[in-house]
């Protein structure tokens, strides 16, 4: 309980600090602040959690259990799409149904999923989660999303552009190269001076979080956005941490796969939805809605895992 209220006071404190300057600031600041952390802070933040972390066991199943959350969040939003047209005899626009599934498929397992980790599980099962979002929901959202969103947004997507973007993205050379540095010995200074820049990186990670919600104004789709949450931030992560077992992940690793898979929709759906013409408005409103709800999910995750 204090783990988590000091969690909470964090997340809420740098995410509100990140909201008013957000507020405040010129807008080109959190668009530098994202292009910053994406190419040198958060790549960094991965070699010096890397160090830390555990690479024992079956951690090689955490991408496996992050495709099976983000085939069955689709499958389901496909369901709930369908009986939705069944019962009321309307169908959806084919932009709001792409928005529909991409919030329910992919969560921000990278700037909010990471630092939840960090602060409840700690760094030793840190990999766990880093393998989930880069091998998992990197390639969700930038490869299975983008290939939905082509389809619902009638447009054609350039997927040589696509699998360019996944292949330079700089936190996936991190993490091989952080992969490669564990077993390389660096002075006690430097090793201290890696881990203090890693944990202001996630402090700036929660801050960004808040000056991106801080431009976002829409709140419509409240409805069709609260059953694309419920699919991602509820049925999922309860159906797939049940069976976690048979997988053989218990302990802490099934509590960083239930986190991830918990998270609410990643900000990649609002820039998929922009570039392919989707539903904005949903895709914005499941966004905030899902912040704001992830504080109240966070504890029962924590209690039933």
């Amino acid at each position: 309980m204090t783990n988590l209220l000091e969690l909470y006071v964090k997340l809420v404190g740098l995410a509100l600090v990140g909201f008013f300057l957000g507020r405040k600031l010129p807008t080109t600041v959190p668009n530098r602040l994202g292009k910053w952390l994406f190419s040198v802070g958060v790549p960094i933040s991965i070699v010096a959690f890397l160090r830390e972390a555990d690479l024992s066991g079956q951690i090689w199943i955490a991408p496996a259990i992050a495709y099976l959350a983000i085939f069955l969040g689709a499958f389901l939003a496909w369901l709930g799409i369908k009986g939705q047209a069944y019962l009321t005899n309307t169908i959806p626009q084919e932009s709001t149904q792409g928005s529909l599934i991409l919030a329910a498929m992919v969560g921000n397992t990278g700037y909010m999923g990471f630092p939840i980790i960090l602060a409840m599980v700690g760094k030793e099962y840190f990999a766990w989660a880093l393998f989930y979002d880069l091998l998992g929901s990197l390639f969700g959202a930038y490869g299975l999303g983008v290939v939905l969103a082509s389809h619902f947004g009638g447009s054609v997507g350039n997927y040589w552009q696509i699998t360019k973007a996944i292949s330079i993205n700089p936190a996936l050379w991190s993490f091989g190269f952080g992969l490669l540095l564990r077993q390389v010995n660096i002075p006690n200074v430097v090793e201290f001076c890696l881990e203090k820049f890693a944990w202001s990186v996630v402090a700036l990670s929660l801050m960004l979080i808040g000056m991106r919600l801080s431009r976002l104004n829409s709140w419509h789709r409240l409805p069709q956005a609260a059953m694309s949450l419920a699919i991602k931030m509820l049925l999922v992560p309860l159906v797939i941490g049940v069976m976690l077992p048979l997988f053989g992940v218990t302990g802490a690793p099934a509590q960083v796969m239930v986190l991830q898979m918990a998270m609410p929709p990643a900000f990649a759906t609002l820039v998929i939805a922009e570039t392919f013409n989707l539903d904005r408005d949903l895709a914005v409103t499941a966004l905030a809605l899902g912040a704001i709800i992830l504080l109240l999910t966070l504890p029962v995750w924590l209690w039933l895992f």
